[in-house]
């Protein structure tokens, strides 16, 4: 999405907190999506939303899956993490990133979901649910409740984040 296709395009230059430590080749970008925008990939239709703050174009995909004839409602997060080192107060680099993390919860939290995924996959347990799948039983990746928990528990560390560095930002002495 928009925010993160500079980054890409120019293989790192431009990124608000890692742009040092991480570069990789320029890539070129054919298409940047929009919020909400609809794309079929052989025969599944993704829509991405825009979850930015972990990255300003931080995207979350969400599609249906068909599993014998139930749907199931599948969604895909791109990252609700403000990393350790993220400032999150006054950032010239990205002065919304307060705002942009609290839009991603609003977003987070209006998705609706069964199958929860992704970009990490400790974010949902990976290991730990192929090794269910493998011992039978119900569907582990079905875990709605999961997905509930990932985002109020990130949430809760991106507001704690947020309060101890207006804290910090208060009790320095003002300059004179």
């Amino acid at each position: 999405m928009a925010g993160d296709d500079g980054v890409v395009s120019s293989g790192g230059l431009g990124d608000f907190q890692y742009e040092k430590q991480s570069r990789w080749k320029a890539c070129p970008v054919d298409h940047v999506l929009r919020d909400g925008e609809a794309v079929d990939l052989g025969g599944v239709t993704v829509v991405a939303h825009h979850t930015p703050g972990h990255t300003k174009g931080c995207t979350t995909f969400t599609l249906t899956a068909d599993d014998h004839g139930k749907p199931y409602h599948v969604v895909i997060v791109g990252s609700a993490n403000a990393n350790d080192g993220y400032r999150l107060l006054n950032n010239p680099k990205y002065p919304a990133i307060a705002d942009d993390f609290a839009r991603t919860f609003r977003v987070l939290k209006s998705l609706e979901c069964d199958v929860y995924l992704g970009s990490h996959g400790s974010y949902y347990g990976m290991k730990e649910k192929l090794a269910r799948v493998k011992d039978g039983g119900p569907n582990p990746f079905i875990d709605p409740q999961g997905y509930h928990n990932f985002v109020a528990q990130r949430e809760q560390t991106f507001l704690a984040d947020l309060a101890s560095q207006r804290a910090k930002a208060e009790a320095k002495p003002q300059a004179r």
